[in-house]
């Protein structure tokens, strides 16, 4: 039987008189372990033993070697008597019950009215049916080792590699399903750099092997099948050997009824036990049995690539978005022959789910791939389109309906996505051969790219190019007016804002729509118009997020994070509502912000087990760039009074937006939800530009928060984004290291990122001594230049600090400090600490927050009391993990020691810091036990 209650308590109930107990489970759940844990529990001498693989004919060898000594195995009842004598109130342990010989199974009944008796039996066994049923029937317990919890999982693969990152201990514990044994191999692979799934056996797929080879053969087909498939399957495609395989606890049931394996793992040994015939034949079973999507990939798998062609262009045909993109482009990897029809079909299914180098790749004129050992072709992700092979794109579209020649076509197209890309002469060179004669929407996509393509280059002269192609285009197409809106956004002509949104919202070719879009919120944020940046990119999200462009979608989320961690939450003393150009708090968009995985359970994109085709992650590494250098430096400076009046941008309505009545502010969730999210954000197969947002602004929440080590760490650990570039050298200005913070390097920041790198360098030159003023750069946002002018005159702090109000709040602060600790009337300076400590507090910023103090103490300003927020008391659980900070233990081990994730740690010390106003977790942990040395913690937990 199956227990839902504790295993070891159960078995130690019953022990405590004659009985026998069986602890069953499958290769690797940790039989042993638990026959350990039991045999401690119950009083009495235990006498343990057990049988051998290789000896597995010696009679009563398991018997003897619990009692040590020859025992007369051709009498039955005369060999139980001689267990039982030597046993008496003892504790008979047996473990492998399934390697014993006949005469040891025989004797249990009999030594169970006796004796206390507990044995391990794993399964699947090959046990005669006679002896297993008379077991079943003398058992007082038949109780199955329950798989680890998640949290114990956890703790396991961080102690069996404690260098593995968060990301693949996840990755680990998720493939490993609770098995133990397959926790720790799979831990082990990873750390050293091995591909699981490989050809080559290890020394636990062996025992695992072992063990399977115990099962029938359509058992062990059946669970070959669950590997190969990735997926729960319903019981019906896996045939008669699924009930064998419930039966010996490989299996259980899936929300909505189909079977899946308990450890993937052990799916995937079974299916690498494989001949290669064998792999071919099940293939092909499968690929009769699956939907054509799946079904093309076992072909391919299965070594017909012709006939994984014809299924997968099928299956396209039955699908839209990013599913069509996946198998599309699957499609042009596959060794036969390609109809240059699919190949632009692929690329523009491929630029409109948001991955322009996948898109290029498969246009290539060489077959030369722009990113090479990029894992992204058979990613899965979802947006719509029509059923024909150039959806959104009716110039593909006509071309491919007409059978007009398709060089064209091609080149605009890979202009498009080479653009995209990020590499705008390249771009400019794969149109260069479009003739002016060629189809109107082809000459219109060719000067659109080249258009842009010179905006990244040479920004002056694209201003004159502009003039001519507005000439020639009285009433411009939708692509190329989303190109001259791109040169007026750059130049900040009057009205940019309102240009790209409309070229955003045309409802037409998703590619020029979410380009635009992109562009729109760069631009916002280049000029910090942070609120309106974030609701625009969550805007687009959700429209993403319900068309599954999932690549496009996780750009936009990530982005919306940084704008929001960047921004802050709203002041005590601020209200957007009143304020020109910001139309009050703008509403978060569903869960638009939250990314749906790729791919589900049998659809393309699915990510891949066993090394099977198609299992690629999405958006690869190399898939960033969206925009193509649309910025550059040396732009004019934003039109303030422009700006103040209000775009025309605003917050999207919540009618618009689809927020139902109740739905949280944008800023409601708090800096937190935005850490989670972008921690969430930067451990997916994510393009660059979205993970470059998501690890700016995780780092930066958590170095404002305290955090400084896991700040750096992410930062060490992320790709090179300019949002990236200014938030490590912030965290340097921040860790009290001025001289890494004055050696920033500001290559690829724009507007408001250039101000907050001149600022940073601003305070690191102050903190060092440094006299000089450098010149304030070109561009910047109002606040920025404010600040930066009163760092130059030595006045005007306060007047900056009311400037980024709409704006950042910690620049707020920062400027209120700067007045603090350079105004030379006392009371002004303690005034402007105050405040800079008050809303520092509020908001949880607690190195900020610090600073301020230690100004206040240079004018005899001792705080003896703590905000609101900083006041309340610590948890229990605070206390126990600032105690352990305190005896010097890292995050993981104590993580590890409590049973928790390192990320749930990390949360317990900034919530710890932000009680105690502590700048660091070591300033914390002894403030925890200066301030609160004995008191009960609240809650009691």
């Amino acid at each position: 039987m199956a227990d839902d209650q504790d295993p070891v308590a159960t078995a130690a109930a019953l022990l405590h008189r004659p009985a026998l107990v069986v602890v069953a489970g499958p290769p690797g759940c940790g039989r042993t372990t638990l026959l350990r844990r039991i045999a401690e529990t119950v009083p009495g001498p235990v006498h343990s033993g057990g049988g051998l693989a290789m000896l597995r004919a010696n009679p009563a060898l398991a018997l003897s070697r619990a009692v040590r000594a020859r025992l007369p195995a051709h009498d039955v009842h005369l060999l139980a008597e001689a267990v039982r004598s030597r046993v008496r109130g003892g504790l008979l342990v047996l473990d492998d019950l399934q390697y014993t010989d006949p005469a040891t199974l025989a004797a249990l009944p009999l030594l169970a009215g006796h004796c206390r008796v507990l044995v391990a039996l794993r399964t699947p066994h090959r046990l005669p049916a006679a002896a297993a049923t008379s077991l079943e029937s003398t058992a007082a317990a038949w109780l199955t080792v329950p798989p680890l919890s998640r949290d114990a999982a956890t703790d396991l693969a961080r102690r069996t590699a404690a260098q593995l990152d968060p990301a693949s201990v996840t990755a680990v514990v998720d493939r490993a399903g609770g098995n133990p044994l397959a926790i720790t191999a799979l831990a082990r692979q990873a750390a050293a750099g091995r591909a699981p799934g490989g050809s080559g056996i290890d020394q636990v797929a062996y025992a695992i092997a072992t063990a399977l080879a115990d099962l029938p053969r359509p058992a062990r087909t059946a669970l070959a099948a669950l590997g190969l498939l990735g997926r729960p399957a319903p019981a019906a495609l896996l045939g008669s050997g699924a009930a064998d395989l419930r039966a010996a606890g490989l299996i259980t049931d899936a929300p909505g009824g189909d079977l899946v394996p308990v450890s993937t793992y052990v799916a995937e040994t079974a299916a690498g036990l494989l001949d290669a015939a064998g792999r071919v034949e099940l293939h092909t079973r499968l690929a009769e049995l699956t939907p054509p999507a799946e079904a093309a990939r076992h072909l391919a798998a299965a070594g017909d690539p012709a006939g994984a062609l014809r299924l997968a262009l099928a299956a396209a045909d039955q699908v839209s978005g990013g599913d069509r993109a996946a198998l599309l482009l699957f499609a042009c990897d596959l060794d036969t022959p390609i109809d240059p029809r699919v190949r632009i079909a692929a690329a523009d299914a491929a630029l409109a789910a948001g991955r322009p180098a996948a898109a290029a790749r498969v246009l290539q004129p060489t077959g030369g791939d722009l990113a090479s050992g990029r894992p992204d072709v058979a990613a899965g992700v979802r947006q719509p389109s029509g059923g024909d092979l150039a959806p959104g794109r009716p110039e593909a579209a006509k071309a491919l309906t007409a059978g007009a020649p398709l060089g064209v076509e091609a080149d605009v197209l890979r202009g498009e996505a080479l653009l995209q890309a990020g590499s705008p002469a390249a771009a400019r060179a794969a149109v260069a051969p479009v003739p002016d004669a060629a189809p109107a929407p082809v000459v219109a996509a060719r000067d659109r790219v080249l258009l842009l393509a010179e905006l990244a280059t040479d920004p002056s002269n694209a201003l004159d190019l502009a003039d001519k192609i507005t000439a020639r285009y009285p009433d411009p197409p939708a692509g190329v007016a989303a190109a001259l809106a791109a040169v007026h956004a750059r130049h900040r002509s009057p009205g940019w804002d309102r240009e790209l949104a409309a070229a955003a919202n045309t409802g037409g070719d998703p590619v020029v729509a979410r380009w635009s879009a992109w562009l729109l919120v760069e631009e916002l944020v280049t000029d910090g118009r942070l609120v309106e940046a974030a609701s625009a990119a969550l805007t687009a999200a959700r429209e993403c997020a319900e068309q599954l462009a999932y690549g496009w979608q996780t750009r936009f989320a990530a982005a919306a994070d940084w704008a929001l961690a960047l921004h802050g939450a709203p002041a005590p003393d601020q209200n957007h509502a009143g304020e020109p150009g910001h139309g009050g708090e703008p509403r978060r968009p569903g869960h638009a912000g939250e990314p749906r995985q790729p791919g589900h359970a049998g659809e393309p994109g699915q990510p891949g087990h066993a090394g099977e085709p198609g299992h690629a992650g999405e958006g690869g590494a190399g898939e960033g760039g969206a925009g193509g250098g649309a910025h550059g430096a040396g732009g004019p400076a934003p039109d303030e009074a422009h700006h103040r009046a209000g775009s025309g941008v605003r917050p999207e309505p919540a009618a618009h937006s689809g927020a139902a009545a109740g739905t949280d502010d944008l800023f409601g969730d708090g800096p937190d939800a935005v850490l989670k999210r972008s921690l969430n954000l930067a451990d997916r197969a994510v393009p660059d530009e979205a993970r470059g947002y998501a690890t700016a602004a995780a780092a930066l929440i958590e170095a404002d928060t305290g955090l400084l080590g896991a700040a750096r760490a992410r930062l060490d650990g992320g790709v090179a984004h300019p949002a990236a570039a200014w938030v490590a050298r912030e965290t340097a200005w921040l860790d009290g290291q001025p001289e890494r913070a004055a050696q920033g390097d500001d290559a690829g920041a724009h507007g408001l990122l250039t101000g907050l790198h001149a600022i940073t360098a601003r305070w690191a030159s102050y903190d060092l001594g440094t006299k000089g003023a450098p010149p304030i750069p070109a561009g910047l946002p109002q606040a920025a230049r404010r600040t930066l002018t009163a760092w130059a005159t030595g006045t005007g702090f306060t007047a900056a600090a009311d400037g980024w109000r709409p704006v950042a709040l910690r620049e707020r602060i920062r400027c209120l400090l700067a007045a603090g600790l350079t105004d030379g009337d006392p009371a002004r300076a303690v005034a402007a600490l105050l405040d800079a400590e008050r809303l520092a507090d509020a908001a949880g910023l607690t190195v900020l927050a610090g600073r301020a103090r230690r100004g206040l103490r240079r004018h005899h300003v001792h705080r003896d009391t703590r905000s609101p927020r900083s006041g309340d008391q610590l948890t229990r659980r605070e206390t126990d993990v600032l105690r352990l900070v305190a005896a010097g233990e890292p995050t993981r081990r104590i993580a590890g020691q409590l049973g928790i994730s390192a990320e749930t740690v990390d949360t317990h010390i900034r919530a710890g810091m932000r009680k105690l106003g502590a700048r660091t977790r070591t300033e914390a942990a002894a403030l925890a036990f200066a301030t609160f040395p004995s008191e009960t913690p609240k809650d009691g937990r």
